[in-house]
């Protein structure tokens, strides 16, 4: 064992934020790293059941451990995020579960070498690439054109709320209507 310590808590600063029934604005929050049973108990929600698109919401619900000055994070909470906040947090639980690390990929506008960035500071993460390490000048993170947008990153067609999506509709009985409404409040 090497010693090194496993993040497993990761904060996050939302786009919009989370306006409360006073009107308070939360936007600043915390999230953990799913275990197995984060990905499985959701399957047996009947909300879940009955649409396989609420599933990320009950998923975020279980992992977003703060959020603002908030007691509770709940499927309410997550329900009434803005789809920007939704898509930030649904790429964010794809990073950190996935990648072990809230990084994204990115290039140096200048010599195309391929990087990768924390996504909340902007600090350069790794100089493993293709073409080995890069100029240090070049890995400044204030630099300009430095960074990826997160929303790049698919927010709500990552691989994985698509493979636990897949699994909630093995769970759905197949009646051979149509698609539901989509809306994942119902």
């Amino acid at each position: 064992m090497t010693g090194e310590t496993l993040q497993t808590e990761f904060e996050f600063t939302l786009p919009q934020g989370y306006v409360d029934d006073d009107g308070t604005l939360h936007k600043e929050g915390r999230m953990r790293l799913a275990t197995a049973a984060d990905e499985i108990e959701p399957l047996q929600n009947p909300r879940v059941q009955t649409n396989s698109s609420y599933l990320t919401i009950v998923l975020l619900s279980r992992v977003v451990t703060e959020l603002g000055d908030l007691e509770t994070i709940d499927a309410t909470v997550i329900e009434e995020l803005f789809v920007t906040d939704l898509e930030y947090l649904q790429a964010l639980y794809e990073r950190v579960n996935n990648q072990g690390m809230n990084a994204v990929e990115t290039a140096c506008p200048d010599c195309g070498e391929v990087f990768e960035i924390d996504a909340e500071s902007g600090t350069h993460v790794t100089t493993d690439g293709p073409n080995g390490a890069m100029n240090a000048a070049a890995m400044d993170a204030g630099g300009a054109g430095v960074g990826g947008d997160i929303g790049e990153l698919g927010g709500a067609e990552s691989a994985g709320f698509e493979s636990a999506d897949m699994r909630a509709a093995d769970t759905e009985p197949n009646d051979g209507e149509g698609s539901e409404s989509g809306n994942p409040a119902e």
